[in-house]
């Protein structure tokens, strides 16, 4: 505390922090703060603006056949044909196709496997330690764990028949499985993490007010799991719309393109799309992300109880 005199004489008493700074250290604590930032966005600048930012400039520009000649500016209408092609909405069905075969059921096996393993018996560790292994494999190692499962040539269940030619239709569903089985580690883990926070209080009280098992689940430790919950819906979506890999092992974007997701066909493995065409569907896929995120967020942070 500090004393300055007012207009009548008196001295009064203000705070140090509630004194006006002089310009000079104004500027000073500006720049201190940059300089803090700094390494910051110089990391986002090199590994996050410019990507984007050559992103929209080859979806405006189109590259020409011999390398010693500069692209030719075509305008965003050649971005608005991109996002408005055959190849984009197909992509986009595709994307959302395996989101919808992955995303709930992962994340219901992992809420199941956790409410079964948050047991106190003996040996539980062995099983919860189980349960958590696929965490460890990488995309790659469960999509050759699969193929060498369902593969109708050389898979040991032929009879299945989920990759085969005839059954386009099965496939997808075939590469969402191994997506969940390699998920199911993380989802297993955060929401155990979640249920061993849970007072154990409040479902003694509510066993004692006469709650069954299944209403103690859903009245007591949804609502008090829910922030878990919501973070792993956001994780799962995000990974399904970035899913490559496993269809890259599994089906090659087969059988018929009936696995193209939207990111296959910007990777183009094959290399038949243009530069400008695979940029703007990389645009289009990173504002679809940004945008299911958002909206998810949206609608599930109001269904979200947060403790003190």
């Amino acid at each position: 505390m500090t004393e300055v005199l007012a207009d009548d004489g008196e001295p009064i008493a203000v705070p140090l922090g509630s004194r006006t700074r002089s310009p000079a250290r104004r500027v000073t604590d500006a720049l201190l703060g940059y300089l803090f930032l700094l390494p910051a966005l110089v990391v986002f600048g090199l590994f996050a603006f410019f990507p984007l930012g050559r992103l929209v400039f080859d979806s405006v520009h189109r590259q020409p056949r011999f390398l010693n000649r500069p692209p030719t500016y075509q305008g965003f209408g050649q971005l608005k044909d991109t996002l408005t092609s055959d190849q984009f909405t197909s992509g986009l069905t595709h994307s959302a196709q395996f989101m919808l075969y992955s995303v709930p059921l992962g994340l219901v096996l992992g809420v199941l496997l956790a409410v079964a393993a948050h047991r106190r018996l003996r040996g539980i560790k062995v099983f919860q330690a189980i349960f958590s292994s696929t965490v460890a494999s990488s995309v790659a190692v469960a999509s050759v764990i699969f193929f060498t499962l369902v593969n109708p040539q050389v898979g040991y269940f032929k009879d299945v028949s989920w990759l085969s030619l005839d059954q386009p239709q099965s496939a997808m569903f075939s590469v969402a499985l191994s997506s969940v089985w390699q998920n199911l580690g993380l989802t297993f883990i955060i929401v155990l993490a979640a249920l061993q926070a849970v007072p154990e209080e409040l479902n003694e009280a509510a066993t004692l007010d006469g709650f069954g098992a299944v209403r103690r689940f859903f009245r007591i430790t949804v609502p008090l799991i829910s922030p878990a919950l919501l973070f792993l819906a956001i994780v799962l979506v995000i990974s399904a719309l970035q899913a490559y890999a496993q269809i890259e092992v599994l089906t090659g974007g087969g059988p018929a393109g009936a696995t193209e997701t939207l990111l296959f066909k910007i990777a183009d493995p094959k290399g038949i799309r243009p530069l400008h065409e695979r940029a703007g569907l990389s645009l289009g896929l990173f504002a679809l992300t940004g945008v299911v995120a958002l909206v998810q967020y949206s609608l599930l942070s109001r269904r979200v109880h947060y403790g003190d």
